[in-house]
């Protein structure tokens, strides 16, 4: 039986900050329009977080039950690794689903847009067959693709627009940073498991592009957002705060290019996380001053 210690790790912690750098970049939005409130905000950020938690424990479910996780150099998976049983682990990325679901409810009765309901049933359909399913479309090369809408578009535009009641320049401009950033994240993870995911049969576009360019990828995803942040300074001067980031960036990108693999790339991974975390609150912050 899975202890609590292990359960919280296959919640991937380490993953949570793509759920809150969107939040923080639409709520800054919606700052720079005067139109931020703290309800509203607080409420996407619970819906993103159970989203995101819900989406690691399917992922742990599916890819378990699948047999692609056998081999890893990753985190410990619950399922794979005979720590917890299928079932349970399922029923715990079904119970962050209710909860990004309750949470969803309250947001809606909030900001009064109540058609918002059927953007939520499709971030849940997208998380679940994303690995779950008979052909999940993260085994097709699209996961990027889920990542960038849902994680960057749906998430940011819809956190300025529960506030805002419309969505704004800057708004779209941080969803299409941050939605690349969390796309990186997730290639630098497949990047990771290209050996173990071609064996599987799983068809990541890491493993279409091919490793050498899959790393270029990688490093347009990370720094094509800061030109992205800078240009969002037409709007709000104080934007340009993300310039830190290049250093950083670049710094992410360097082992990457060189030809890390394995636990090196699980260093990375982890650096791509709180990139993505320092791109929302610098960003965010830049917006709404």
């Amino acid at each position: 039986m899975a202890t609590t210690s292990e359960w919280v790790a296959g919640a991937r912690p380490r993953t949570l900050p793509a759920a809150a750098a969107p939040v923080l970049i639409g709520s800054g939005a919606a700052a720079q329009v005067d139109a931020f409130a703290w309800l509203p905000a607080l409420l996407a950020l619970g819906v993103a977080l159970a989203l995101q938690v819900g989406v690691n424990y399917a992922n742990d479910y599916s890819d378990g039950v699948r047999g692609t996780d056998v081999d890893r150099v990753g985190p410990m998976r619950l399922t794979a690794s005979g720590t917890a049983r299928p079932g349970r682990v399922k029923g715990a990325a079904f119970g962050a689903f209710g909860l990004a679901g309750v949470l969803g409810l309250a947001l809606c009765a909030v900001s009064g847009h109540w058609w918002l309901l059927a953007v939520g049933v499709l971030c849940v359909l997208a998380a679940w067959f994303y690995t779950g399913g008979r052909t999940p479309y993260g085994y097709l090369g699209l996961g990027e693709v889920g990542v960038f809408v849902f994680f960057g578009l749906v998430a940011t535009l819809g956190t300025t627009y529960t506030q805002a009641d419309r969505v704004t320049w800057p708004s779209v401009l941080g969803a299409v940073g941050v939605g690349l950033i969390a796309c990186a994240l997730l290639m630098v993870n497949n990047i990771r498991d290209i050996p173990t995911d071609v064996g599987a049969g799983k068809r990541t576009l890491a493993v279409r592009l091919g490793d050498r360019r899959a790393r270029r990828v990688f490093a347009a995803w990370i720094l094509l957002p800061v030109v992205l942040g800078m240009v969002c300074a037409a709007w709000s001067p104080w934007a340009m705060l993300v310039t830190v980031l290049l250093a950083p960036g670049v710094l992410l990108v360097i082992p990457v290019i060189a030809g890390a693999h394995g636990p090196l790339l699980v260093r990375v991974l982890a650096g791509t996380g709180m990139f993505e975390l320092a791109y929302g609150v610098l960003l965010g912050l830049g917006l709404a001053l």
